[in-house]
């Protein structure tokens, strides 16, 4: 049997072999400012309403200020003015420290209310409803709310919680109670209550899109390995829930921590927040103390999301 040998231009293109000229095919070239270029709008937007404003509280938070005027100067005394008291030794708390303790109880009271009621609409939505237009519509129904005003949402809880209101009157009606309950409005709960109602939805979307990226044969595994329910929720949901939970208590945290709206008619004007006490300086023209107290307000807010970010990396989530 005699063998061939095969030639040494047979893997040769035939255009090489026959002198042919062969074109290069050229990739497009895009320059390094192209991607600049794009991103300037969001940047400009960026530093003409957040760059430069808080540039310019820092700048006041360190102006002198009078009953009279407000003069330009580098001075510390409007932190000292907020740290008032905070730092003699004695054993009452001093006004800022108060405040902001009374303002991270409404965070602390919101944030695991909102937290258990949007973990568990995102988990009924996401396994238990099965169709994409039912869950379109579910989802509508939780968002309608936000078609009207806060103050109007807020308002309209009076009618149901005030003295003489609907649940008061049911109450009575029935005989469980003989005179009207004064703590279901302009207290601690009426604001926790309409703070829950305001800002839930800002823990259902990031919880909900994180449930929704969930390899539902992850739970199909827990189930054939013979794990419970409870068990497929705490080993395998919630840990991919994760980047869904922060950025939700992001949300959550940094809206309820400055909100003052809420607290101030809700609360009847008698309980105390940093934001109110930010506004109330901002209404007598105290702006540098204002600015001051707004910074540190800041410095707490960046602590607490560095803090969140430290426990999960939601950059996987983005």
């Amino acid at each position: 049997m005699e063998t061939k040998a095969i030639p040494a231009s047979a893997g040769v293109p035939v255009a090489a072999r026959s002198g042919a000229r062969v074109r290069r095919v050229r990739t497009s070239w895009t320059p390094w400012w192209t991607a600049y270029l794009q991103a300037a709008p969001m940047a400009l937007v960026f530093l003409l309403f957040f760059i430069l404003p808080l540039v310019a509280t820092v700048v006041v938070s360190f102006w002198n200020y009078t009953e009279y005027s407000i003069e330009p100067a580098f001075v510390a005394t409007n932190y000292a003015d907020v740290f008032y008291g905070c730092f003699s030794g004695g054993s009452a708390l001093c006004t800022t420290f108060a405040t902001y303790l009374s303002t991270l109880k409404f965070v602390a009271i919101v944030w695991v209310a909102t937290l258990a009621i949007g973990f568990t609409v995102a988990y009924f939505l996401c396994f238990h409803v099965r169709t994409l237009p039912m869950q379109i519509a579910l989802f509508m129904v939780c968002t309608i709310p936000f078609w009207t005003s806060n103050v109007i949402r807020m308002i309209s809880w009076i009618p149901l919680l005030g003295r003489n209101g609907l649940v008061n009157e049911t109450l009575q009606g029935i005989g469980l109670i003989d005179a009207p309950l004064e703590w279901l409005l302009y207290s601690d709960f009426a604001v926790a209550l309409a703070l829950v109602h305001l800002y839930t939805l800002f823990m259902v979307v990031p919880i909900f899109n994180s449930m929704m990226r969930i390899d539902r044969a992850l739970i199909e595994a827990a189930y054939d390995a013979g794990a419970t329910g409870w068990q497929t929720l705490t080993n395998v949901v919630i840990p991919l829930v994760k980047p869904g939970i922060v950025i939700g208590s992001i949300f959550v945290v940094t809206i309820v921590t400055g909100d003052y709206l809420t607290i101030g008619i809700m609360g009847g004007q008698q309980i105390a927040s940093v934001g109110k006490v930010i506004q109330s300086q901002i209404n007598f023209l105290q702006f540098p103390i204002a600015a001051a107290n707004a910074i540190v307000l800041l410095a707490v807010v960046l602590l607490t999301i560095w803090g969140m970010l430290r426990l999960v990396d939601i950059r996987k989530e983005l």
